[in-house]
């Protein structure tokens, strides 16, 4: 694991060049390397999480609980070790976001590739509600809104140092989509099935 410079957590060493996170945990952190995609990786790994969520059984509750579990603290690890190499660097959509919903600056780095928090919040959103697909598109919709929008904790859980902060955002992020997602579909009087 590379340590962070002594100018700040800029990703560089003293010699100016980029340093880099370890193999295993830059494909965690990334979501196998999905957060690359150079523009809104944030979306396109909470697709990622609701792509994995139509695989048969991992609607079961105890099959998502496990992976949220697992990728929380996976998340937590990787996440940290990955913006320590990468500092604040952003895709161009994400630095438009964040000026534009987050300006006051990031007192922890965030790098744009890391979207294993994404995935993780998404599975929170959609963790025991209803089958079919109307329900997981307004959790997607929801969880994309409160994860820009970052309502109280969420923006406050950005000041927990490394993977933490990273991570937790999210988990807010998603249990808020859970929620609002749930009161949504009583108010629109769609069943929910009796869980094991």
């Amino acid at each position: 694991m590379n340590s962070t410079s002594p100018s700040g957590n800029n990703g560089t060493s003293d010699t100016g060049k980029r340093e880099s996170a370890p193999l295993l945990a830059t494909a965690l952190a990334t979501a196998m390397f999905v957060g690359y995609i150079p523009w809104a990786s944030g979306t396109i790994g909470t697709l990622l999480g609701l792509a994995i969520y139509f695989i048969p059984g991992v609607q079961r509750p105890e099959i998502l609980i496990t992976l949220i579990a697992l990728g929380l603290i996976a998340g937590v690890m990787s996440a940290g070790a990955v913006a320590r190499a990468e500092g604040h660097r952003l895709t161009k959509t994400a630095i438009i976001a964040k000026a534009r919903f987050q300006p006051e600056k990031s007192i922890h780095p965030d790098p744009s590739i890391v979207v294993i928090d994404e995935v993780v919040g998404m599975w929170i959103s959609l963790l025991a509600l209803p089958g079919g697909i109307s329900a997981p598109i307004i959790a997607f919709v929801l969880f994309r809104a409160l994860d820009i929008l970052k309502p109280f904790p969420a923006r406050q859980m950005e000041h927990l140092s490394g993977g933490w902060g990273i991570m937790m955002d999210d988990v807010v992020a998603g249990v808020y989509a859970n929620i609002a997602t749930r009161l949504l579909l009583i108010a629109l009087h769609v069943p929910f099935p009796d869980l094991p």
